[in-house]
């Protein structure tokens, strides 16, 4: 497959959500612009209205090229050290992301290694982890900030434990499946040679568990990202993408929230494609053809 034919059904579904989303925001957009010119007491043709709606300063549904400006302005014209840069208030949610996602690597992997030796863990642990992810993470959310405020914790750690609620579970589940991956007749073999337990597992289940592992990451990293946003709603905070999300629903400004959550959007890609490549590298290092 040529360069070609795998970028031209991208830029083919890419256009059409960007006309659809042109649409959309004439459509959505145009009330207030007939309501304006009643009040008026003129006329308006749909030749007028359309300009119009892709101009407005607090819209319904704002167009692509304002969202594309207000990203533009808020990453490139401000410093970063500004409270009005986006760069800034990334970095904010990017330190409890990468906090609550290395913490819930951790806590995942180890619930998985015991789960997976241990068959007590595996009866009585795994439906409470599985039960776990029934609660709404909204409902959740206000409660564990609350009680680690009233102990005198705040500001990063609160965020992070929340991604770390949200990121463990995928990779439990996912290197418990991994560890038990090799079929019995390899396990039997590493027995034929004499192989103690902690060779049977870092030898044989560890090995086998890594595209588990990785494709867990990918899941976990992400959804490490929403829990650091979710953790800023609830705490009034002034920094941090979810605080950006609150400020623009405050005060009606429906461009900056849009921005706000095409950078949320662009950071999780960019945090999944890092671990892709470390996958990719750890894979080529275990001798994985390509």
């Amino acid at each position: 497959m040529t360069t070609r034919e795998k970028i031209l059904p991208v830029f083919t579904i890419l256009a059409a959500l960007l006309a659809l989303w042109y649409a959309a925001a004439v459509f959505l957009n145009a009330p207030f612009e007939r309501d304006t010119a009643a009040r008026a007491g003129t006329t308006i043709t749909f030749s007028e209205i359309v300009p119009r709606t892709m101009a407005q300063v607090r819209p319904v549904l704002p167009a692509p090229h304002q969202v594309i400006a207000e990203l533009w302005d808020t990453t490139i014209n401000k410093p970063v050290t500004s409270k009005r840069s986006l760069v800034y208030h990334a970095w904010i949610t990017l330190s409890a992301t990468l906090v609550g996602f290395g913490l819930g690597t951790l806590l995942g992997i180890t619930l998985a290694v015991g789960i997976v030796h241990n068959r007590a863990m595996d009866r009585s642990l795994m439906p409470w982890i599985i039960a776990s992810q029934t609660i709404p993470i909204l409902a959740i959310a206000p409660m564990i900030i609350v009680v680690l405020n009233a102990i005198g914790i705040s500001g990063l750690l609160p965020k992070a434990l929340i991604s770390t609620y949200l990121s463990f579970f995928p990779i439990a589940v996912g290197m418990v499946k991994g560890l038990r991956s090799p079929e019995q007749i390899q396990l039997d073999l590493m027995r034929t040679y004499n192989a103690s337990p902690s060779q049977l597992f870092w030898k044989l289940r560890w090995p086998a568990s890594m595209p588990y592992l990785f494709t867990s990451l990918k899941v976990a990293v992400a959804i490490s990202l929403v829990g650091a946003i979710v953790g800023e709603l609830p705490t009034g905070a002034v920094a941090g993408l979810g605080a950006r999300l609150l400020a623009g629903s405050y005060y009606g400004q429906t461009v900056q929230i849009w921005s706000a959550l095409f950078m949320a959007a662009g950071l999780a890609a960019v945090l999944v494609l890092i671990v892709g490549a470390a996958h990719s590298a750890v894979l080529r290092r275990m001798g994985a053809r390509p």
